[in-house]
């Protein structure tokens, strides 16, 4: 994900129709599996950029072109065939050293949710696009429409994070999104990162581009109920994410590479949790996240 192309010259990617998104019972089913589950907050997961048409027409279709493109023209292309086909050996990689429950954000279509499930793990996604949710729940997958800033179940008692597939730059603060995985883990909790494959740390607004975009490299405009302002991401390699863990109180597990792609494994530092983790009650803090059988497909 870290090679840019030039901002001209794109094809369109082949139209899809709208799917329905899951309805609110589809999605309260979900959240009462959950043991000490908490609401989301009312709109944030629903408001966000990674909702606009162009990723949910994207993951519907199976395909890109999709891109995150800066306010300059730059463009970092996005993987969607990848994310859309079954797990493959790269992702296997870091699936296999996953322990215990395990929380996948910014589970995208769902491979990596359905691929955990088959290897006997405890398995739950969250984003924030209804489309990547629904086709999560398509495969078998637990998922629920939600950022992993918001309330979210068995905090404190995941056993492994999951940010894969460029997911270190949600929220453009490496630095904030380790404080938060550091509250939803559990003592010696395990996060699983891919980085970027160049020694980078970037912090950019983007926003989410088909390719269909002028002649000018101007971003087309947003599609009614799209999310049309940017929003922050970060790009961030192998090196500054350690320096970033370490600053944190994070211990190094193991760093590796695959199929051109890099990972490093973090374990929870030890230090006194949030004032939102540590209100739980002493019998919620010390059970593991429960994940129903019985999830909606």
């Amino acid at each position: 994900m870290s090679t840019t192309v030039p901002s001209s010259g794109l094809a369109a990617p082949a139209s899809a129709d709208r799917a329905e998104p899951p309805d609110s019972h589809h999605e309260a089913a979900a959240d009462t599996a959950y043991a000490s589950d908490a609401p989301a907050r009312p709109g944030t997961a629903r408001t966000a950029s990674w909702g606009a048409d162009p990723y949910a027409n994207a993951l519907r279709t199976g395909r890109g072109p999709l891109f995150l493109r800066r306010s300059d023209g730059w463009l970092l292309p996005l993987d969607v065939e990848r994310w859309c086909s079954d797990a493959g050996s790269a992702d296997l990689s870091a699936l296999h050293r996953c322990e215990g429950p395990v929380l996948d954000i910014g589970c995208g279509p769902g491979r990596l949710v359905a691929e955990l499930a088959s290897l006997g793990h405890r398995a739950l996604g969250i984003d924030v696009s209804e489309a990547a949710v629904a086709r999560t729940r398509g495969l078998g997958g637990a998922a629920l429409l939600r950022s992993v800033f918001d309330p979210l179940p068995g905090e404190g008692r995941w056993g492994t994070l999951l940010l894969l597939d460029g997911n270190i730059g949600i929220g453009g603060d490496p630095a904030a999104l380790l404080d938060r995985a550091a509250d939803l883990l559990g003592a010696g909790g395990l996060l699983i990162a891919e980085t970027a494959p160049v020694d980078v740390d970037e912090r950019v607004r983007v926003r989410l581009d088909d390719g269909r975009g002028g002649p000018d490299g101007s971003a087309a405009p947003a599609a009614p109920g799209a999310a049309a302002e940017p929003f922050p991401w970060a790009r961030i390699g192998t090196p500054a994410l350690l320096r970033h863990a370490r600053a944190g109180g994070w211990r190094t597990a193991d760093q590796w590479g695959a199929e051109g792609r890099t990972f490093v494994s973090l374990r929870r530092p030890v230090r006194e949790r949030s004032a939102r983790t540590s209100s739980q009650s002493a019998e919620s803090a010390n059970s593991a996240p429960v994940i129903s059988s019985q999830l909606p497909k």
